[in-house]
């Protein structure tokens, strides 16, 4: 049976996942809430730029609108 997408999304609750903007920002955090719309809660949040963290926030909600991608972050 196929995954829906929020049923992924829950799957990465309390891990690293990295959310993509469609204006091409991207931030990196734990993911600690979201809802239907995909806005998304991000604990210890980081701007990164060319793979690299920029800017630390703590904690940010992301408006779901304006999300083009999340992705789960591999732990290496």
């Amino acid at each position: 049976m196929a995954e829906r997408p929020l049923d992924v999304i829950h799957k990465s609750l309390d891990k690293e996942v990295l959310v993509i903007l469609k204006r091409g920002a991207e931030y990196r955090g734990k993911l600690i809430g979201y809802d239907i719309h995909l806005n998304v809660v991000l604990a210890n949040a980081q701007l990164i730029e060319d793979g690299e963290p920029k800017k630390n926030y703590g904690k940010i909600v992301i408006r779901g609108d304006n999300v083009l991608a999340i992705s789960p972050v591999e732990i290496e």
